[in-house]
């Protein structure tokens, strides 16, 4: 439930919601996303978390990120660490839930209700303060995945919980594969 003079703010954990809608067969199309939001109240920040690998000249989501940056959205990014864990596989850990956590907090006061985009059980406590706070918190997940991507207890504890997969005809767009010759130089 969204009324049209609350101020809202969008909280999107990018890794997260990005497995979300692959795993529902599409891609956030983030203009459509700003749109929908600005549309049910008073959009005050649209953020974006995501780590990136610092030492690639080239990254897949860097073109992603620029959009972002100039098209209305707050972008908090950190380098990601690069690891080989126990078996020798190579890993990227890069996880933005400390910042995701210390922004909403510092903006509670200022917003009536804060949309989050993430699965992530982590999120319960932060969803349970801003609520103590008197914010309004909706979590955009999915349920229609398997396994599900959203954790039960997040779900729960958040006020609204909106399914990923109900609002793919109004902010989704199929998903596109990547070419060699995509315009972007490396």
């Amino acid at each position: 439930m969204f009324y049209k003079d609350e101020r809202l703010a969008l909280f999107i954990d990018g890794s997260n919601l990005y497995a979300a809608a692959k795993s529902l067969g599409f891609d956030i199309d983030y203009k459509l996303l700003r749109q929908e939001f600005m549309r049910r109240g008073k959009l005050l920040r649209a953020f974006y978390y995501t780590a990136l690998l610092e030492n690639d000249d080239y990254s897949p989501i860097r073109p992603l990120v620029d959009w972002l940056n100039y098209n209305g959205f707050t972008m908090v990014t950190k380098p990601a660490k690069e690891f080989t864990d126990s078996m020798g596989r190579r890993k990227i850990k890069g996880n933005m839930d400390i910042e995701l956590a210390v922004n909403a907090m510092e903006l509670a006061p200022h917003v009536d209700h804060i949309v989050l985009f993430s699965g992530d059980g982590d999120f319960r406590p932060l969803v349970e303060s801003l609520q103590r706070q008197g914010v309004r918190v909706s979590v955009v997940s999915s349920i229609r995945t398997q396994p599900p991507m959203i954790a039960d207890e997040l779900r729960r504890q958040a006020d609204n919980f909106i399914e990923l997969n109900d609002l793919k005809d109004v902010l989704g767009r199929p998903p596109r594969e990547p070419r060699e010759d995509d315009g972007y130089e490396s």
